[in-house]
């Protein structure tokens, strides 16, 4: 085992003998370690199949703190194991890795963001999930996309906000809500690079096909939208509505979960701006490997480390989000 691999490629480049069988070595390794494989919508759909669960961020952190296991595996991004190590310090988190990080993380340095609290001061903060530890420690509250709406509307009406890093989905809770939060200038590359014209063509080729979108969209996109709602809201609606086409404009990879919940339905990915495959996918979320998931399972590396000063405060900011969801029964 050479853990050099970890500062040169950011997981372990160990050669895998040819002759094994990967799907039975990790299903015999998670038993024998006591471990639980957290897949995000957004994987390869082969990871999502071998995942013990399969959901949005915050669901697999939450699903996370409720396992017995010792070991959590996460096939995601960083800072979603970030956020797993934060509700769950007393298990080993692990990662296939480390260079999975997310754009919209990125777009928020945390010393940048604290200048920007400082210099707005009487604002209570709240920070989309999609976000490094070191922002959780800055932030009041956190929100995801599904309970933003309702954890806003639940402050006071005059109440000061500062709202980060996504920009796309701030606008979008302020244009629902009537607030007027003051907006981190962040995005995800995936949701802003949607090419409007594309699907405005898709559209017109398949009139009977609904178009869905996730809120980090930009505007243009969210206002041709039918539904627009968090990735399990997606899945959701195209589970429940009466339609049986859908342009689905967020990463690509939740189609494989829409396929499996209702395979009768036509699902269209909604092309990204220069795609060459028709879709938007996002380049962190498939750094994620069959065979690095092997190595991270066997050796127990890369593992993610939280500092436990910016842990507790950035488990304060998560408790308070979940006790206000608690309150509104959502």
């Amino acid at each position: 085992m050479n853990k050099s691999d970890l500062k040169n490629f950011g997981f372990l480049n160990i050669p895998i003998p040819k002759d094994i069988n990967l799907v039975e070595e990790i299903n015999k390794l998670r038993k024998e370690k006591n471990a639980v494989i957290l897949g995000h919508f957004y994987i390869e759909d082969k990871l999502q199949d071998i995942s013990d669960f399969v959901g949005d961020s915050l669901q697999l952190s939450q699903q996370a703190a409720k396992t017995n296991a010792d070991i959590i595996v996460f096939l995601g991004v960083h800072f979603m194991a970030e956020t797993a190590k934060i509700l769950s310090p007393e298990k080993k988190v692990i990662i296939p890795d480390l260079k999975a990080g997310c754009s919209l993380a990125d777009s928020c340095d945390a010393k940048d963001f604290k200048k920007f609290i400082e210099a707005n001061p009487g604002h209570t903060v709240i920070s989309y999930v999609n976000t490094t530890a070191d922002i959780k420690a800055l932030t009041d509250i956190i929100v995801t996309s599904s309970n933003a709406k309702e954890i806003v509307e639940s402050l006071p009406a005059n109440k000061k906000i500062i709202f980060g890093p996504d920009k796309n989905l701030g606008n979008y809770i302020n244009s629902i809500t009537g607030r007027n939060m003051l907006l981190w200038d962040g995005a995800c590359h995936v949701h802003k690079q949607f090419d409007l014209e594309a699907i405005l063509r898709l559209k017109k080729e398949n009139p009977d096909a609904k178009i869905i979108a996730h809120p980090e969209c930009e505007q243009p996109v969210l206002i041709v939208a039918e539904h627009i709602g968090s990735t399990a809201s997606m899945l959701k609606f195209t589970q429940t509505d009466k339609s049986n086409k859908y342009i689905v404009a967020t990463e690509s990879g939740i189609l494989h979960q829409m396929k499996k919940a209702s395979p009768k339905k036509v699902f269209i990915p909604a092309p990204a701006l220069d795609s060459t495959c028709g879709c938007n996918d996002c380049n962190f979320m498939k750094l994620n490997t069959i065979e690095k998931l092997y190595n991270c399972l066997k050796y127990e590396l890369p593992e993610v480390v939280v500092d436990e000063k910016i842990r507790l405060q950035a488990e304060k900011s998560i408790r308070r989000m979940l006790e206000i969801s608690a309150k509104l029964g959502l």
